[in-house]
Parts: C-alpha cells; structure tokens; sequence
C-alpha cells in the first residue's frame, strides 16, 4: 500500500504557521513563505486555501525564461480553472489585442507582441484574476513557486515591483510568493509593498520522531526501542520533513522481522539515498567557489554557531573578514545554510552527511 507522506503537515509541528496562513488567507494577505526545498511550503499554503474556501492557481517561476512566458504560464493556470465560455467573453470585450482563446477555452498569449503589449497583457491578465475571482464569488490565491527566479529576466525589477503593487491592491485575490531561505534578507521593493513573511525552521526533534513512530505505525511498522535506530533517523534528518519522508519510504520497503526497524534497517536506507542523491550534490557543489566548498565542508564536519571566531578559522584554514563573511552571505543566499538566527546550521541535512562522507 502507498502511503500519503503529506499527511496533514500542518499537524507535524507547524500548527502556529498554519494557523497564521489561515488567518491572513481568509483578511485578504498576501505572503512570503521561506524554507527550504521539502519543508511543506506548499502543502501549507494548499491545504490553507482549502480550509478557507479558496481556489488555488499555481505557477512555478522557474519555467517562466522570459516575460513572454510568464504571462503564458498565468494565462494557463486561469484556463485550467475557469469556465471556456467566461474566457472567451473575457478575451472579445477585454484580450483579444493580446489573447486568443481555443474552443476548450485555452488561453493563448499571441506569439507578434512588442514589450509594450507584453506589459499590457501582463496587467489586464492581473486584472483577470480579480474579475474570476469575483465571478466565482470566491477567493482566489495564486502560488508563486519560486518566485525570485524571476530576477533573472526582470533585471530591473519592474515586474516584480508591479506585482508587489497588485498585491496592495487586489480585493479577492491572495498572492503567496514561495521562496528559500535566502529570500528571508532580501530587501528590494520591501519598503513600498511589505509582505508578511512566514520562515519555516527546522521541526524539533521530539516532533519528528511522533510523526515518524505514527507514519510507520499505519504500516505496523515501527523503530527497535532497543537500538539507537530512531536517533539514527533523527540524527540524519535534523528536522528536515523532506528528508525524514525520503529516508521513511525506503524503511517501507525493507522487510523487518517482527515490523521491527533496526539501525542497520536506517542505515541501509540513508545510505541508498545518498547514493542516488550523489550526482545532484557533486554537481551542486562544482558550481560553487572554492571558498564557499571549503566553509560549507567545514560547517558540515564541524557544526558552530561562530564561524567568524579567530579559534574556527584558524582550525579550519578559513579566510578572514570579508571574504568569510561573503562566503557565508553567498550560502545563505543559495539557501544551503540558515542564517545566524538558526545557528548556520546546514540547510540540507543529507548535504551535510554526504559531505562529511566524502571527507572522511
């Protein structure tokens, strides 16, 4: 049997954040929503909307190259929810310079448009969002996954500012912009159009290791009181509910006498995890600078919450003073580490134990 490991995650440790999702949905909020990739952004902000009564439409930003295709992504996730026929009436009195719309009511950005014209499809179709929403009479929260991807293409900041105005000005229309960690410190446009923003830390061991025990017990499975198999787990997950759910899977599939999962059980499964995972960190891990490897080794083999003390550079052959710091700015900044807040603890707990692997 196929297990769902989303269960609920608003009961996994996150019932004040879910809470508080809840509460700015259903006034009309909009939100930024920071984590790492597997903390349950998204099933938050999902499961949110429902409880409030509200559709959900969602774009992942990472597909978005250009504007142009931005504007195509929105006008696919509007069609994808609304009546053909509201569509094309929309498209004859409001689109049709810029929009065509296909019998089963497919929305199609037209292919010859100048800048100008791409903006003015960008705004209306911000504009159509309200009009559905209305129509539908009910609200409308659009998921903007990964969102600061966008800078990549919008190099003066114009869309994103232009969103962030929509955002103040929408009556029935919530925005959730979905982001890593690095976006927690990141300060343009903020002072105009603030948005709440909702980090999402690690989940406590003590919380991990409940909803692990009741994912594996609807299995009949559980971990071996008499070994250390339950802190292996948590040791590896270090309150990284992605990882926790990866690890959990594999557990699933190991036959364990008396449903009993031992430590060798844990360790087999993080350690074919690891091995799949392999190429994706070597790879990430090329594309970093050399002195970004060598603080993110460091933290991985040696944990601190002082990585700027003269005792921690000089144990680990670190660079001093701007360079430290801009090493730590830049993996922030890629969300690979918390910020000091969370001790710069590594932001993905697997990463760490590979790296400490390869080190070793």
């Amino acid at each position: 049997m196929n297990l769902d490991l989303s269960t609920p995650l608003q009961l996994i440790g996150r019932s004040q954040e879910f809470q508080r999702i809840v509460e700015v949905l259903a006034q009309d909020g909009d939100l930024l929503i920071t984590g790492v990739p597997g903390s349950g952004r998204r099933t938050l902000v999902r499961t949110a909307a429902q409880e409030v009564g509200a559709m959900v439409l969602e774009i992942d930003c990472i597909r978005a190259t250009d504007g142009q295709r931005f504007i195509q992504l929105l006008a696919e996730a509007i069609s994808q929810n609304w009546q053909a026929a509201l569509i094309q009436d929309w498209v004859n009195n409001f689109g049709k310079e810029f929009f065509v719309c296909h019998p089963e009511g497919k929305l199609k950005l037209l292919r010859s448009l100048n800048q100008k014209q791409l903006w003015q499809a960008f705004e209306i179709l911000l504009n159509l969002l309200q009009i559905m929403a209305v129509n539908l009479n009910q609200r409308v929260v659009l998921i903007l996954q990964s969102f600061p991807h966008i800078r990549s293409w919008d190099r003066n900041g114009l869309w994103e500012a232009t969103f962030r105005q929509e955002i103040n000005v929408q009556t029935h229309v919530s925005y959730v912009l979905i982001a890593t960690l690095a976006e927690t410190s990141y300060q343009t446009g903020e002072t105009n159009y603030p948005l709440e923003t909702i980090q999402l830390a690690p989940l406590a061991n003590d919380v991990l290791a409940l909803w692990a025990r009741e994912i594996l017990h609807t299995q009949g499975l559980k971990f071996d009181s008499r070994s250390q198999a339950l802190q292996l787990f948590l040791n590896a997950v270090q309150g990284h509910i992605g990882d926790a759910m990866a690890i959990i899977r594999r557990l699933q599939n190991f036959y364990c006498t008396d449903g009993l999962i031992s430590e060798e059980a844990v360790q087999q499964a993080i350690e074919g995890l690891l091995k799949d995972l392999s190429l994706t960190f070597e790879s990430l891990v090329m594309l970093l600078p050399a002195n970004q490897v060598h603080l993110l080794e460091s933290l991985a083999l040696d944990p601190t919450d002082k990585p700027q003390s003269k005792e921690y550079i000089q144990k680990h052959g670190l660079s001093r003073g701007g360079s430290l710091q801009g090493s730590l700015t830049g993996l922030q900044h890629k969300g690979l580490i918390y910020s000091a807040e969370h001790g710069y603890q590594l932001a993905l707990p697997l990463l760490a134990l590979w790296l400490r692997q390869r080190l070793s």
